[in-house]
């Protein structure tokens, strides 16, 4: 049994809902494709404009443009990061069996479930490069999904970005993360992005030119939890989860404090805010798009996709996607 060890940070002040982060209610009134499930934490969207999400229940599903929703494969455990991998396969990222390429006709493979012997406990989302390459994350060594919030509040750095080349070797290109999340590609794949959930914050990971190898933050203390990245257009769209709580960054510096809820009750512990965020970043940083919903109906919001003019929003916790149209 994992023994529960959190680790003190002092995070910075939490920036207010002004400014670039404006409360607003874009995201209230977006339209919502019910899905057979729970929880269809990320989307993606090929070229004929078929929607494809997973939900709780180990279900791939595929949503096409008239609404027609088929389901195309149960892989078992809980799918989250979902990708586009060649002309017909899909990229699972299965939080407890690990990366599966599953095809529309419903075969199954694993591609990879350890890295450097030992089993990935929380394989999250992806990026497929050109060449093949798969760049993933495995959120935590210590805690599986289910136990995510336990990550988090204790915040012990083991997140990692991972990368898989075409002939199956794994090779860790990030570690010490407070639990790795979102991975996007920039536009021409000279660098990688990945989100840092227990820091507020995003990265980039230089794959080419004279920083290959190097890392910088390109966002810091994001007013919310981010999830999954997804890039289009010159956009790095940026799902959070949840607002920013005051009493859970109160108690990062005082470890006693994280004892004490890790042991409260379940019905009592901390839990995620009812109000749906995406942010949309520009290749400098600066914020570009902001769409919010404090009222909760689009909650919980964990993946975030553009296509065609429409941003696509998946949730962890609902039964819905909700899509905007950007115009």
């Amino acid at each position: 049994m994992t023994e529960f060890a959190p680790e003190a940070w002092s995070p910075p002040k939490a920036p207010s809902l002004t400014g670039d982060f404006e409360e607003n209610q874009r995201l209230r009134d977006a339209q919502l494709i019910e899905v057979p499930g729970t929880g269809p934490e990320d989307v993606v969207v090929d070229g004929a404009g078929n929607l494809f999400t997973g939900t709780d229940n180990g279900t791939i599903l595929r949503i096409d443009p008239g609404g027609s929703i088929t389901p195309i494969a149960k892989v078992g455990g809980r799918p989250l990061g979902i990708e586009l991998h060649g002309d017909d396969d899909l990229l699972v990222c299965n939080a407890d069996l690990g990366l599966q390429l599953v095809s529309q006709t419903g075969t199954i493979e694993v591609l990879t479930d350890a890295v450097d012997g030992s089993p990935l406990t929380l394989t999250n989302n992806a990026s497929v490069a050109s060449d093949g390459s798969i760049y993933f994350t495995d959120s935590s060594t210590r805690w599986p999904l289910h136990e995510y919030a336990t990550d988090l509040v204790e915040g012990q750095p083991t997140g990692r970005l991972i990368k898989r080349n075409p002939a199956g070797e794994t090779t860790v290109l990030v570690d010490g993360l407070h639990f790795a999340n979102g991975v996007a590609f920039d536009r021409t794949e000279s660098s990688v992005f990945v989100a840092e959930t227990g820091r507020y914050r995003i990265h980039r990971y230089w794959l080419t030119g004279e920083r290959a190898g190097q890392t910088a933050i390109f966002v810091d203390n994001l007013p919310g939890f981010p999830d999954n990245l997804s890039f289009a257009d010159g956009t790095l769209w940026v799902a959070l989860a949840s607002p920013r709580q005051p009493p859970l960054d109160a108690m990062a510096s005082r470890t006693w404090m994280r004892h004490v809820a890790h042991r409260l009750p379940e019905g009592i512990k901390p839990k995620p805010v009812r109000h749906g965020m995406v942010f949309g970043y520009d290749d400098t940083g600066a914020v570009t798009h902001n769409l919010q919903d404090p009222t909760g109906r689009v909650a919980i919001t964990t993946g975030v996709r553009a296509s065609e003019g429409k941003l696509y929003v998946g949730t962890l916790t609902d039964s819905h996607i909700a899509v905007v149209d950007l115009d």
